[in-house]
């Protein structure tokens, strides 16, 4: 018999340190281990910086607080401004950049996912500045990600 999930509340003081995901200030703000069900991130980037086209077995919904996000889905590339919701179900390969003055957007991983693992591997693993693309693709692979040719 699993345990049931607890609701909880979460105030910005009680939140974890962003990581650094490689530009991306990722905070997690509830990995699917504590929902039982969905992770939520928040994400804050940079003018340019954002993941290449990439694709993984779980679904994530983005919703842009603030900025314009330009997302790439299936080869189709949307700008995307505050209060726009992107979906992007499992396998659909994808990838978004921060626009003029950056952004930030609420994540939301479908159930298995390893996002919030990955996030936390490559802020471990990957040290700021230009990053050890080999080693990244090492991290990305072990969570389950395909980054596209």
């Amino acid at each position: 018999m699993s345990k049931k999930a607890q609701y909880f509340v979460l105030r910005p003081d009680q939140r974890e340190p962003a990581l650094n995901v490689i530009g991306t200030k990722v905070t997690v703000l509830a990995p699917n281990a504590t929902t039982q069900s969905y992770g939520i991130t928040f994400q804050q980037g940079d003018e340019g910086t954002g993941p290449p086209p990439h694709s993984h077995h779980w679904d994530e919904s983005f919703y842009v607080l603030k900025g314009e996000i330009e997302f790439l889905c299936d080869g189709k590339s949307q700008a995307c401004k505050s209060g726009t919701l992107v979906h992007v179900p499992g396998g659909t390969v994808h990838g978004f950049r921060f626009g003029k003055s950056g952004g930030e957007m609420l994540e939301i991983s479908g159930q298995d996912a390893l996002a919030a693992q990955m996030f936390t591997a490559i802020n471990n693993e990957i040290p700021v500045g230009p990053p050890d693309f080999p080693k990244v693709l090492e991290v990305l692979k072990r969570h389950g990600v395909t980054v596209a040719a």
